[in-house]
Parts: structure tokens; C-alpha cells; sequence
């Protein structure tokens, strides 16, 4: 649980400030720099992932919620192993930092720009990157030791 919980302080931390370091440095909807195939574009996201569903917050605060007593109550079950704690850590913190900034500005901070993707942030990277690893890993169960399949 202390893994679990120290990579979702990380990620929590990380991402705030790294949206406050874009915040204090470009205004909203500018763009550093002007072209590239990365950018620093800050926008304020109200909806979900890729701006879907603005008028949804108190749901999407809500599954937040849900999914952070989830992974904090049920997880530690699945979380055997330093790597499925990460994953699970990640996933936590990114949901976690993306709720507040929800519920305290009633939107997101997002700045990654990769031209072709919708504008994101660490917290979104955290979560779709812990949630492609749970899947392929921690839904793999291993038979038990000395059980016949």
C-alpha cells in the first residue's frame, strides 16, 4: 500500500505543478512554441477526455470517486507486485489530481500538444498509461501453485 500510495502523491504533485508552471508562463491559448511536433498549449478542459461531455462534471467527479475508493479499498488485493502497486498508483493520482482541479476550477489544466491528438496533461497520461498496463497485466491471473489446468 505505501508504493500505491507514494506514486499517487508523485503523480498528484508532478501534475499540479507542472500545470502551475504552464499556467505562471503562457496565457490561455497560447502556444509554445509556435509549431513543432510538441507543444506547450495551454487550454481549459471542461468536459471529459478530449473535451467530450462539458456539461457531465459532477459525473465525471463522481466517477473519480468511485474508481479512487475502488483502487484504495479493492486494489491492494490485485496490487501483488511492485509493478501492479505503480500501475495502480498512477491511476490513482492521475484521477485524484484531475478531480480537484475539477471540483476547486471547474476545469482541468491541460497543455501537451502533439498536433494530431487532442491537448492533454501528466494526469491523463498517467491514467490511460496505468489503465493499458492493468489491463494486459493485472487481469492476467496465474494458476496457483501446484493446480492442474
Amino acid at each position: 500500500m505505501a508504493v500505491l500510495l507514494g506514486t499517487a502523491i508523485a503523480v498528484f504533485g508532478l501534475d499540479h505543478l507542472s500545470k502551475w508552471l504552464v499556467t505562471q508562463h503562457l496565457a490561455l491559448g497560447e502556444q509554445w512554441p509556435s509549431s513543432g511536433p510538441v507543444t506547450i498549449h495551454l487550454i481549459h478542459n471542461r468536459g471529459a477526455a478530449f473535451g467530450l461531455f462539458p456539461e457531465l462534471q459532477t459525473v465525471f467527479l463522481g466517477v473519480a470517486a468511485v474508481v479512487s475508493l475502488y483502487i484504495l479499498f479493492a486494489g491492494p488485493r490485485f496490487a501483488q507486485g511492485l509493478a501492479a502497486q505503480i500501475t495502480l498508483g498512477a491511476i490513482l493520482g492521475g484521477a485524484v489530481a484531475n478531480a480537484v482541479d475539477r471540483f476547486v476550477q471547474g476545469y482541468v489544466v491541460d497543455f501537451v500538444d502533439l498536433q494530431r491528438w487532442p491537448v492533454f496533461n501528466l494526469a491523463d497520461s498517467c491514467i490511460v498509461v496505468g489503465i493499458v498496463v492493468a489491463v494486459f497485466t493485472l487481469g492476467t491471473r496465474q494458476p496457483a501453485h501446484g493446480s492442474t489446468a
